[in-house]
């Protein structure tokens, strides 16, 4: 019997470090078990899981395991008897999550050991590879590639084909392939578990990638604050140099390629893929104006190609099963799949995987589970601060380029964040270009001083200092960064407050023109009071006011004075009986 216990990122902050140590303190008199690890299948909010595997097959899948479980978990693999974790075991409700996706880019997540490049090979790993150095020339390559309809899943969605014959095309002996895994949209981590869980599929997709445009070296650029998926890179690097897969004449061939690690200091503007080259090359990341593009004069001046980690993870599938099968899935404007990082006010958060053409709602309610504590959906932010948020009455929308850009929104990276009826759609807005804001790396007026200048608008608003014309001039500011900015990030910054101003306009008037927040989130905007008719007079709000604005005596009625009252919200949490409200 073998033990994998799930040892991404998200499992090792639950504790499956802990899992993992108790567990080989506990089989070294068992000669029947062995011990291993894997990435993060991306079941996130059932962390730590640990499989019992039974030769290859999955025997079963135990949830929110801790160290105390050990002792029956090596019992259960030495005997066999599953009754010993029975109360461990995933449900058929939590099986779901994983029944309803279709995986492509995460097929090996959280099922091979990310650390033994063997456990790759037996999955078919590098047999796409083989194929395209033995078989296939570098027009084959993108042949195959056109005829997916693989678009590139950073976000622009731009034809995967398009970006790999521009750079095979381009006059020059020296080229470049980079990977962008600069994940800096808040909510997204899909790039960090696909190489914490499979790096060897990523290598792969960019050797493939490499061959085709002419290219000898691969850059991976990875956000310094992703550790564990650097050090699995590494040593995937190093693990497919021992197999010559990577260096001089791969697999007996014509090609070398050789490949390297860039770890980035975590600029959200280095996810623009010129400011990536600049970063690169040690300067300051900041985008160039285009033309020219990449494919001509890219890293050192050097015809480059860029693509994120998803797309690369797509290609070794897309090579051994062909491009037909591919574009079989998904819509007339979308191929394939793309994986999402489902977060927020979700029952089941963690990554996803679906085809293109599912609805927001099937994403969300019947795979996600639904809303925390059964509330009422309000919106859900697509794209990350360039994205935009989508309201209820949109929620049967198709997930593909064309239909979300249609609502305001964005495809993105992959980042959905749900939200409920408690969230201030006018504060969620100041929450994002509070961070574009910050993230702007100055070199354009529009979106330098422009999103400045709406964060100010916006904290006013919130802070129940909105005044008439605030809307108005929020738009026209938006629109004119819009047009202004340099890159991509600049341009899209804006989306936010676009989005919620027009599918929650109310919310802003509310803000400006009664001093009020709805959502009852905008700390200036809330009063506290004490129901008398519920109040039982336990007295506990008053031992937890820091202020000690909370008077009355022992089961009578309490009141707050508003002119103490800090409105840190401690009542409103600890009372029992539901006698304070926000007004």
């Amino acid at each position: 019997m073998r033990i994998a216990v799930g040892s991404g990122s998200c499992g090792i902050a639950a504790g499956a470090g802990k899992v993992y140590s108790a567990l080989e303190n506990l089989i070294s008199d068992y000669n029947n078990i062995t011990l291993g690890v894997t990435g993060c299948i991306g079941m996130c909010y059932l962390e730590p899981i640990v499989d019992l595997y039974n030769g290859e097959a999955l025997a079963a899948r135990l949830v929110r395991v801790s160290e105390k479980d050990a002792e029956n978990i090596v019992q259960a693999a030495s005997t066999g008897d599953m009754s010993l974790v029975e109360n461990l075991m995933i449900t058929e409700n939590d099986n779901c999550f994983l029944t309803q996706q279709t995986r492509i880019a995460l097929r090996h997540c959280g099922i091979i050991d990310p650390t033994r490049i063997d456990d790759y090979m037996k999955e078919d790993g590098y047999k796409a590879l083989q194929k395209v150095l033995t078989t296939m020339t570098p027009d084959d390559v993108i042949q195959v590639i056109k005829t997916s309809g693989l678009a590139g899943r950073g976000g622009a969605g731009f034809p995967t084909w398009f970006k790999w014959n521009a750079a095979k095309e381009s006059k020059g002996e020296e080229k470049y392939l980079i990977c962008n895994a600069d994940e800096g949209d808040p909510g997204a981590f899909m790039d960090r578990a696909v190489i914490e869980s499979d790096p060897h599929n990523l290598i792969e997709g960019m050797l493939i990638g490499a061959y085709t445009i002419g290219a000898k070296e691969a850059v991976v650029y990875v956000r310094a604050e992703y550790p564990l998926a650097i050090k699995r890179l590494e040593n995937a690097i190093a693990q497919a140099k021992e197999k010559g897969l990577l260096g001089k004449n791969i697999l007996g061939t014509d090609f070398s390629c050789e490949m390297r690690i860039k770890a980035g200091a975590g600029a959200f503007v280095c996810g623009e893929e010129t400011a990536l080259i600049e970063s690169l090359e040690g300067s300051r990341g900041m985008p160039r104006l285009k033309p020219p593009f990449p494919a001509q004069c890219g890293y050192w001046q050097k015809p480059s190609n860029i693509n994120n980690v998803e797309t690369f993870a797509n290609v070794p599938w897309i090579l051994l099963n062909g491009g037909e099968a591919f574009s079989a899935m998904g819509t007339e404007n979308s191929k394939g799949t793309k994986v999402f990082a489902l977060t927020g006010k979700i029952k089941k958060g963690g990554l996803v995987e679906i085809p293109m053409g599912m609805t927001l709602r099937e994403v969300i309610y019947n795979i996600g589970g639904g809303i925390k504590n059964d509330a009422q959906f309000k919106a859900v932010q697509m794209g990350g601060p360039s994205g935009g948020c989508i309201p209820k009455e949109l929620l049967d929308t198709v997930i593909d380029y064309k239909a979300l850009s249609a609502t305001g929104a964005i495809m993105g990276s992959g980042g959905m964040v749900v939200m409920d009826e408690s969230t201030c759609m006018v504060n969620m807005a100041k929450f994002f270009l509070d961070f574009t804001a910050k993230e702007s790396c100055g070199k354009c007026v529009p979106c330098r001083i422009g999103t400045k200048r709406m964060l100010e608008i916006l904290t006013r608003i919130t802070d129940g200092e909105g005044k008439e014309g605030d809307i108005e001039l929020l738009e026209e500011l938006c629109e004119a960064i819009k047009d202004g900015a340099l890159c991509g990030l600049g341009q899209t910054a804006p989306n936010p407050v676009l989005t919620t101003i027009r599918y929650f306009r109310n919310e802003y008037e509310a803000h400006i023109n009664e001093k009020k927040c709805p959502a009852h989130e905008c700390t200036n905007l809330i009063t506290y009071e004490i129901d008398a008719d519920t109040c039982r007079g336990c007295t506990l709000c008053a031992k937890k006011c820091p202020a000690n604005a909370i008077t009355g005596t022992l089961k009578n009625p309490h009141t707050i004075d508003g002119d103490k009252c800090i409105k840190c919200g401690q009542c409103h949490t600890v009372c029992k009986f539901g006698a304070v409200r926000t007004i």
